[in-house]
């Protein structure tokens, strides 16, 4: 089960984080799109999701745009994973949990239900706030210097 970071959740944590940095009250999406180099349509249908989950508000009009409509702090990476992409681990399109195997292959379960919990460990801890102020919790700066972490495997 690779772990999978998609282009939607790319892009909505590049716009997350643009919009938690900012001082202005509302960004358009043009201004986002050209910012973080990504496809304003795409963006658009990225921040309707986002808005369905309650992370971000809009406001149209000539002087219209979105905020988040959390503060910063309180919207974690996981957060945003499950807006745009659904549960953070499926295994065969169900929950962890709800697998089950026979034989030598019963550990699999624990072994899905431990990746999902690993998963958790890091992207419920990030907040979208500490990405923006570039100060990730020291767990994650940990988990970065481990021998290997940086090798593509």
């Amino acid at each position: 089960m690779p772990m999978h970071i998609s282009a939607k959740v790319d892009y909505a944590m590049r716009a997350l984080v643009e919009l938690a940095a900012s001082d202005a009250p509302l960004l358009r999406t043009e201004y986002l799109a050209q910012s973080q180099g990504i496809p304003a349509s795409f963006l658009e249908r990225i921040l309707s999701e986002l808005r369905r989950a309650g992370i971000v508000a809009s406001q149209r009009g000539a002087h219209g745009g979105y905020r988040l409509d959390r503060l910063a702090s309180e919207i974690s990476v996981a957060d945003v994973f499950r807006a745009v992409d659904g549960p953070l681990a499926e295994v065969r399109g169900d929950r962890p949990e709800a697998s089950s195997y026979v034989g030598p292959a019963e550990g699999l379960r624990e072994v899905w239900v431990a990746v999902r919990a690993s998963l958790r460990s890091v992207l419920e801890e990030v907040s979208i706030e500490q990405i923006a102020r570039n100060e990730l919790p020291e767990s994650v700066r940990e988990l970065t210097r481990e021998p290997g972490a940086w090798l593509r495997r």
